[in-house]
């Protein structure tokens, strides 16, 4: 989780017990493009921008999970487990007015004031609402799994990109590593239905991950999730609204869906009260109105970080386009520290897409090979003189 994300937990009580219980500080991303060219910034950098804290947060999903459903508890909620929701109910205007559950009792309605899709990726709530649309691209699949011993795991954070795919590397504490490879859709084929083969054999595939993995043991089971790239038609419907990964997935890249999804729910909440209030008074058209202003704010909210994403996600596709961006960001420490904290949540992505910040990095490439290109004209024009005229 981002720096920007402890702010987060922070208000919600979270923070300090998943820091007090096992978790690792994450100071930094390292990126390794397919040339071998390192992309590294660090969270606490020169560029003037501070996040909640001065790290990001490797901590275990069963351990975030179970800290937040305490929270939950403890705000009122009452939980129900071992249920999945398999329909959403209508009245007769189309207005979202409940959940169908399926538990091992048997099957019940559920009714209520709202409903919050916030299941995931593969939305049923979306689904069900008709909001749901698959992109084309990317087509990924991940494999998400722990192991214990990997070698050389610091304080950073890893992304290692293949022609055949990339894979995140971070410590979650007590020695244990988050292991998180994503392949194209189509490579993930080739699985046969056993993912740790697959995710064993990729590893050692690449000599230089081969080497940090010789030793270690994978600790937990090998978790498949995929194909990536969703975005519903919009992030509400007359009783409901989506947030998280059920309203928008792109790819997994920076590796930012948890903050995505609690500040996704922290933008909602105030929305979702004035939606419900309106409904209790009859004001379905002032409900509504509340639910598109959601939207917009959502929008305005993440819109330059999805474009961030989105150059990062093309750039991962194309190897050597991820080797030019290597190299430039290599050579540009500044820039790729503004980079990081981009994707920590904390620098706002226009100060990255600045035309100044973009100068500087593309700048001195462009004269670089302005003078490559003059120097072969000089070259090619002293080859067609004839020799006594040289």
């Amino acid at each position: 989780m981002s720096p920007e994300g402890a702010r987060i937990l922070h208000v919600m009580g979270a923070l300090e017990t998943l820091e007090r219980g096992t978790s690792a500080a994450l100071t930094g991303m390292e990126v390794h493009a397919p040339s071998g060219d390192i992309i590294r910034g660090e969270f606490v950098a020169q560029h003037g921008f501070r996040g909640f804290r001065d790290s990001g947060l490797g901590v275990r999903r069963e351990i975030l999970d179970t800290v937040l459903l305490n929270c939950a508890r403890a705000a009122g909620v009452t939980v129900i487990e071992e249920a999945k929701v398999d329909d959403v109910l209508m009245d007769g205007r189309g207005v979202a007015t409940g959940v169908r559950l399926r538990t091992r009792a048997g099957v019940s309605e559920l009714r209520g004031s709202f409903v919050v899709g916030a299941d995931g990726l593969r939305s049923v709530v979306a689904r069900r609402l008709g909001l749901a649309r698959a992109s084309r691209w990317p087509r990924r699949v991940a494999l998400v799994a722990h192991f214990r011993g990997v070698m050389s795991v610091g304080t950073l954070g890893e992304m290692h990109v293949f022609r055949d795919g990339y894979v995140g590397i971070a410590s979650v504490g007590d020695g244990v590593t988050n292991v998180a490879l994503v392949v194209p859709k189509q490579l993930a084929r080739t699985m046969a239905g056993d993912t740790d083969a697959f995710l064993h054999a990729w590893l050692k595939k690449h000599p230089a991950l081969a080497r940090r993995f010789a030793l270690a043991e994978r600790v937990s089971p090998v978790r498949a999730t995929g194909p990536f790239a969703s975005h519903a038609k919009h992030s509400w419907a007359p009783g409901a609204a989506l947030v998280g990964d059920a309203a928008d997935f792109f790819d997994p890249f920076t590796g930012e869906g948890i903050y995505s999804a609690l500040r996704g729910g922290q933008i909602a909440a105030p929305f979702i009260v004035d939606a419900v209030t309106a409904i209790h008074r009859g004001r379905l058209d002032m409900s509504v109105h509340a639910l598109k202003a959601y939207e917009h704010a959502r929008g305005q909210t993440f819109a330059g970080k999805w474009r961030v994403e989105r150059f990062i996600s093309a750039a991962v596709a194309v190897p050597s386009v991820m080797n030019v961006a290597a190299r430039l960001l290599g050579r540009n420490a500044d820039v790729a520290d503004l980079l990081i904290g981009v994707t920590g949540d904390f620098v706002p992505a226009s100060a990255l897409l600045s035309p100044q910040v973009l100068a500087r990095l593309f700048i001195p490439r462009l004269r670089r090979t302005s003078h490559r290109v003059h120097d072969r004209q000089l070259a090619r024009t002293a080859s067609m003189v004839k020799p006594e005229h040289a």
